[in-house]
């Protein structure tokens, strides 16, 4: 499906999301990047770090959301748009949730990217399964007279942010 926007500015912003994903597969990296704008103007960019870093959670999407949160010295991005060069993985959509991301774009599917093993479907799959029944089950486990955690926390004066967690 190839829903366009309106807006011509969203095609460039994706355009610059491609070229940098071909700059770092150019240079060795995976073919991933990401724009994030606020405003029509953007916060930043990222590409895949994964391989340069060895840390599997340095993906495009992430990295451009963690730099735009830094810079900005705020946790939400209310009113940010991001523009990944391909689907983002669950890890990346679920973040996205959490700051606040108004919209998301990507250029290539799940499908285009799985003969070249760079398809995130199958852990879309396993999200969607009960946690017990997941490759990687999901189980509470709290120790005896453990308790208060998040009551001793809310009473420091931190106050619950909507969607933080971990």
């Amino acid at each position: 499906m190839n829903d366009r926007p309106a807006d011509p500015r969203h095609l460039e912003f994706m355009r610059q999301a491609l070229a940098l994903a071909r700059a770092n597969a150019a240079a060795g990296g995976r073919p991933f990047g990401a724009v994030l704008v606020r405003d029509g103007q953007v916060l930043a960019r990222a590409v895949n770090r994964i391989l340069d870093t060895g840390d599997p959670t340095a993906h495009a999407e992430l990295l451009a959301i963690r730099e735009a949160a830094h810079a900005l010295g705020v946790t939400r991005l209310e009113g940010c748009t991001i523009y990944a060069s391909g689907h983002p993985c669950p890890m990346c959509l679920a973040a996205m949730h959490l700051a606040g991301i108004e919209a998301a774009y990507y250029a290539y599917s799940n499908e285009d990217g799985e003969p070249f093993g760079l398809s995130t479907a199958a852990v879309y799959a396993q999200m969607a399964l009960p946690p017990a029944r997941q490759r990687l089950p999901l189980r509470q486990l709290r120790p005896d007279a453990e308790d208060g955690l998040y009551a001793q926390w809310a009473q420091r004066g931190r106050g619950a942010l909507r969607g933080e967690c971990g």
